[in-house]
């Protein structure tokens, strides 16, 4: 009874379709780059947009059991959206830049035109999951 849920039937096809389940799931730990802004565009719910880096390092050169060679380390930028109500509304109102933070959430690809008719592609992470970990990057609390 639970695969029914799980096949579809094409009157169309030869056969059935068995639809697959999938996952979109990402988790980062990292430190917010700048005060979060809220946004909302004309007709829509807002939504809380903020940027986290995340970093990796790597020693480069000799073997990393003689804790030799140099250490390098790559910065990565990630755009965070959080469109739920209460998360969005706490985030928005206690994360600062600096903060550590952990946020899960789904993988979005997008396309928009910008302000000199030139199309672009956007990476954000949609935020269903905000942990706070870090008092020292909270806005004060008026």
């Amino acid at each position: 009874q639970v695969l029914r849920q799980f096949v579809r039937h094409d009157s169309d096809a030869a056969g059935t379709l068995v639809l697959e389940r999938s996952m979109n799931r990402v988790q980062l730990l990292g430190r917010v780059g700048q005060d979060p802004i809220m946004r909302q565009v004309e007709g829509r719910n807002p939504v809380t947009i903020f940027s986290l880096a995340t970093n990796e390092m790597w020693r480069t050169g000799e073997s990393e059991v003689n804790q030799g060679g140099d250490i390098s380390q790559k910065t990565t930028w990630h755009r965070i959206s959080v469109f739920r109500p209460g998360l969005r509304d706490v985030t928005y109102q206690y994360v600062k830049k600096g903060a550590r933070i952990f946020v899960e959430g789904k993988i979005d690809y997008g396309e928009y035109t910008d302000k000199n008719n030139v199309r672009r592609q956007a990476t954000t992470i949609i935020a269903d999951n905000v942990i706070f970990l870090s008092d020292s990057g909270m806005k004060e609390k008026v």
